[in-house]
């Protein structure tokens, strides 16, 4: 399976959480990526789905070192893509829409539960030869009544490019996002955002194997009591196909934060179900890009 479009709604809980964390240093809250950073690993948005409806679950729980207590959190992002027998421009249009539910515990405090933002875009993803694709991706995170989860909405854009010749997927896509409010009714302080997540892996029969990684940062804001933060983390993916239903698995480590004040370790489970699909072609190796949002 290739991954193509994958639903960006989402937004990292754990990120979410500490969004929503009063910095003891000015009292003002903190923020984060509205779309999970790692999300859309191993997968490949770049390239166009087979014309049809596909379903596609992302959850990954995360536990993120902070003393005394750690941070966890479970980020669950259910999706359904269409590939549309419509084209624009010479690509493929893919419409998406994705409901977060985050459930978390800050500090060891009791877990709440809420669902996050809802994503709501559309993909046009194109076939360049020699087994290059690209996409770019529109859509927005609409307004969320749940306190745990970033509230305000998000205007959100994502540029894929994917080579999935011989087995491999060499996908880098990159996702930004700019709030149409930067505060919140509670006063959290939401900047904008850029996320690159990363995937290398290659194809054994039904076997999918490969290195991953992501990185995100909140962009420059003319804000000077906010602490801006940022991530980067790496890992393994592995995934096989089923034949209708295809599974991946991967787990990341955090090498770098900013204003995180711990690393994070987390576990991802994604599987991808055709509904239908106009032609009897294999199901694609990778969910669509799913874009998701708290």
């Amino acid at each position: 399976m290739g991954l193509r479009l994958v639903p960006a709604g989402l937004a990292a809980v754990s990120l979410a959480l500490l969004g929503l964390a009063l910095d003891s240093s000015n009292r003002q809250a903190r923020a984060a990526s509205a779309a999970e950073p790692g999300q859309t690993v191993g997968q490949a948005p770049g390239a166009p789905l087979p014309v049809g409806l596909y379903f596609i679950d992302t959850s990954s729980f995360g536990v993120r070192d902070i003393a005394p207590r750690s941070t966890d959190s479970n980020i669950n992002l259910p999706s359904f893509v269409w590939a549309t027998p419509a084209e624009v421009a010479g690509g493929r249009l893919q419409l998406i829409v994705l409901q977060p539910i985050a459930v978390s515990s800050t500090g060891g405090a009791p877990y709440q539960s809420g669902f996050g933002q809802t994503l709501l875009a559309a993909q046009v993803a194109w076939k360049l030869g020699s087994n290059l694709n690209f996409s770019y991706l529109l859509g927005a995170y609409l307004p969320s009544q749940t306190k745990i989860v970033i509230q305000n909405p998000v205007l959100h854009q994502r540029f894929a490019i994917t080579y999935n010749g011989d087995g491999w997927n060499l996908t880098a896509n990159f996702l930004y996002g700019t709030y149409f409010d930067t505060t919140s009714r509670t006063g959290a302080y939401y900047p904008d955002f850029l996320n690159l997540d990363l995937t290398a892996t290659k194809k054994f029969g039904k076997w999918e194997v490969g290195p991953v990684a992501f990185g995100a940062t909140d962009l420059p804001t003319r804000n000077p009591g906010y602490a801006r933060q940022g991530q980067f983390a790496v890992g393994g993916l592995v995934g096989y196909n089923f034949g209708p239903v295809n599974l991946q698995a991967y787990v990341t480590r955090e090498v770098v934060e900013r204003n995180y004040r711990g690393l994070e370790t987390r576990a991802w489970l994604r599987a991808t179900v055709p509904i239908y699909q106009e032609n009897a072609e294999a199901a694609p190796a990778a969910p669509p890009a799913m874009i998701g949002k708290f």
